[in-house]
């Protein structure tokens, strides 16, 4: 199945994104360390780059795996294709953000975590922190927490007919955050599963399935749909609801949404422009911005502290772009070899 170029420019934005929200404590740092100020930039809500991810992900697994429904195998093919593209930069990622807590944990700002997180982590298992959260070791992955939930989800409905398959995933999505809202709180893991967040990936999978249907629309009404997003996430935080996960739903979700079918309802066709195939290479590589950003960021505001530098802005335009360079290298050099390497060993 090709990919959709404005997908993987979506992807490309998300990843940047969270990676924007996190480089601001460390300016922020480094500003301190200076006698300088520094006033960090809320004009957009950062981390709704992670609900693109999920309406992304619930679109890409139905576009991308149209080929498994009704197959016998189709269970297992899925569920070792995902595992391949996920488990081992996020295990890399875990292992050198532990080894760096051993090592030199003055540079982390998490507490020493138990044997049972560590495990819970490396299993994508929502576990409680040392600080009370539910979160893994390495606080990134609480969004693959959720991911891989719904890959079980969407491998045990691929036994269904194939018609059956999106209804029977929303259908679970959808139980999870009703048993959670209407009885809960749930215990763990319920709990964590059942937040109003995971109906993000069936709202990805209803737009998969209008394009497969042939849904296509002009480029001003697509493109009023992205200044409908814009105007949410910029706006989202006047409306009169209360704050929460639900009002994050309304808000970070709905623009998601139509970021989302505003990416997929073009018409591919002629060459695409130079700009969106640039950000549809970062978007190849945004799994690799998501969980590398983090280090990048730290040693880059180590670099400056050590070279006496203290501009803010300087390293905020610094980290973000050794974080992209850095996911480009990571993606090539580690995650496209070993995401084949392991697809070729499962015969996936």
């Amino acid at each position: 199945m090709s990919a959709i170029l404005p997908i993987q420019a979506l992807r490309a934005l998300a990843a940047f994104m969270v990676a924007v929200h996190h480089v601001q404590p460390d300016a922020a740092v480094l500003a301190r360390q200076g006698g300088l100020s520094f006033a960090r930039s809320d004009v957009l809500p950062w981390m709704a780059g992670v609900d693109i991810f999920f309406v992304v992900s619930g679109f890409i697994m139905v576009h991308a795996s149209g080929s498994l429904f009704g197959r016998p195998d189709g269970p297992t093919l899925f569920l070792q294709r995902r595992l391949a593209r996920i488990v081992p930069l996020y295990w890399a990622a875990t292992t050198l953000f532990l080894l760096t807590g051993l090592i030199v944990p003055a540079l982390l700002n998490s507490g020493t975590p138990s044997l049972g997180q560590i495990a819970a982590s490396y299993l994508f298992w929502p576990a409680v922190s040392p600080q009370g959260l539910v979160q893994p070791v390495y606080s990134l992955g609480w969004t693959l927490n959720y991911e891989m939930l719904f890959y079980v989800l969407f491998a045990a409905a691929l036994v269904l007919p194939a018609r059956f398959v999106v209804a029977a995933v929303t259908f679970a999505l959808v139980a999870l955050v009703a048993s959670e809202a209407l009885a809960g709180p749930l215990p763990l893991p319920f709990g964590f599963w059942g937040q109003p967040i995971v109906l993000e990936f069936a709202a990805g999978m209803g737009l998969a399935l209008l394009r497969q249907r042939g849904l296509r629309l002009g480029a001003a009404l697509r493109w009023s749909f992205v200044a409908g997003a814009v105007l949410l996430l910029l706006s989202g935080q006047y409306l009169l609801l209360p704050a929460g996960p639900w009002r994050d739903l309304a808000v970070h979700g709905t623009a998601a949404t139509l970021l989302v079918l505003a990416a997929v309802s073009g018409f591919q066709a002629g060459v695409p422009p130079r700009l969106m195939t640039a950000f549809a290479r970062v978007g190849d590589a945004s799994y690799a911005l998501y969980l590398v950003h983090p280090f990048a960021i730290r040693g880059s505001r180590e670099v400056f502290t050590l070279a006496g530098i203290h501009e803010p802005a300087l390293f905020v335009v610094v980290a973000l772009a050794v974080a992209v360079i850095a996911a480009l290298v990571v993606h090539q050099l580690f995650e496209v070899p070993m995401t084949r390497g392991l697809r070729r060993l499962s015969g996936a």
